[in-house]
């Protein structure tokens, strides 16, 4: 999860002025967190909630948690994007067909949490579905906690 936070901070000033070097500070003034950075504490928070206590199912917990961060941090750099934005505010929110990069952004403690790749795709699908239900936003989701998963566990390069 470090990695995920880092590389948002370290991206979030170049979010809506992308440039084409890698040559650039990486701490600087402009980074911050973003909207990623919530969710993911979001999702390991769901993740840790459900593990530790019989606070129930997995994907409530983790509506519940990801509107409670979003409310709390409502301006993040960068902003919510619109339709999540109109989802953290909804009384009983619905996925909405997003097949964003969202899910796939927050989706690293659902790898370091399981146990199995099966327990990590199964993890990744469902903090995936509560938004991004969309076919491609549940296998970008499932593809970066996959390969976060096999580096945790020793896999190659080439394996990955």
């Amino acid at each position: 999860m470090y990695g995920a936070f880092i590389g948002d901070i370290v991206g979030s000033k170049y979010e809506f002025n992308n440039i084409k070097t890698k040559d650039f500070p990486l701490f600087s003034p402009g980074c911050d967190y973003t909207d990623d950075s919530i969710m993911t504490a979001a999702v390991a928070q769901a993740i840790l909630c459900t593990a530790r206590e019989d606070c129930g199912d997995f994907s409530r917990v983790l509506v519940e948690t990801m509107q409670d961060f979003g409310r709390r941090y409502p301006h993040p750099t960068g902003a919510y994007g619109g339709r999540f934005a109109d989802w953290l505010r909804r009384e009983n929110p619905a996925p909405y067909g997003s097949y964003g990069n969202g899910s796939a952004m927050r989706v690293s403690p659902c790898a370091l949490a399981a146990v199995t790749l099966e327990e990590a795709l199964e993890l990744a699908r469902v903090s995936a579905a509560v938004t991004h239900d969309h076919p491609e936003g549940i296998k970008g989701a499932e593809a970066v906690a996959a390969a976060l998963f096999l580096a945790k566990t020793g896999a190659s390069k080439e394996e990955i």
